[in-house]
């Protein structure tokens, strides 16, 4: 596989269709803040869309320490694990412009894929990642799915 691609299930997982079977489904979204230190935040599948295999767009929050990292170095990296497997995306970000008339105010990026490796072991299985359990899925779903409607522009 090209290794500037993600995966048939990983590439599934982010069509940004289904949002209400994947709200479980969570990535942890990793940026080098100004002193050059990791930063982690939580990122779902309501905020990012692989476009391609090998194009993903991102609508994150405004002025938060992510967004603010990935405007100032066009990089990140997100990690999942799913279907058994850890699934590491190294990423080269361009902000969009703003959307206008969006429902949500926020930053977009169009990403590309500079690298994916998936990680198995041969003698231990993935059986589970990040899950989370939203407060409101009725709530969240509608926004996740309005929000990726948007970043298909």
């Amino acid at each position: 596989m090209n290794a500037k691609q993600l995966p048939a299930n990983l590439y599934e997982l982010l069509n940004g269709e289904n949002l209400a079977d994947k709200q479980h489904e969570a990535m942890m979204l990793l940026t080098m803040d100004e002193s050059m230190w990791p930063h982690t935040a939580m990122i779902s599948v309501g905020e990012i869309i692989a476009i391609t295999p090998e194009r993903l767009k991102l609508s994150l929050w405004p002025n938060t320490t992510t967004t603010n990292n990935i405007i100032r170095t066009g990089k990140a990296a997100f990690v999942v694990f799913f279907d058994g497997a850890a699934h590491y995306v190294k990423l080269s970000l361009e902000k969009l412009p703003e959307l206008k008339g969006a429902k949500y105010h926020r930053e977009r990026f169009a990403a590309d894929i500079v690298s994916y490796k998936g990680d198995m072991a041969k003698y231990a299985a993935i059986t589970s990642g990040i899950q989370i359990e939203l407060k409101d899925p009725d709530t969240v779903i509608k926004r996740w799915e309005e929000t990726i409607a948007e970043l298909k522009y």
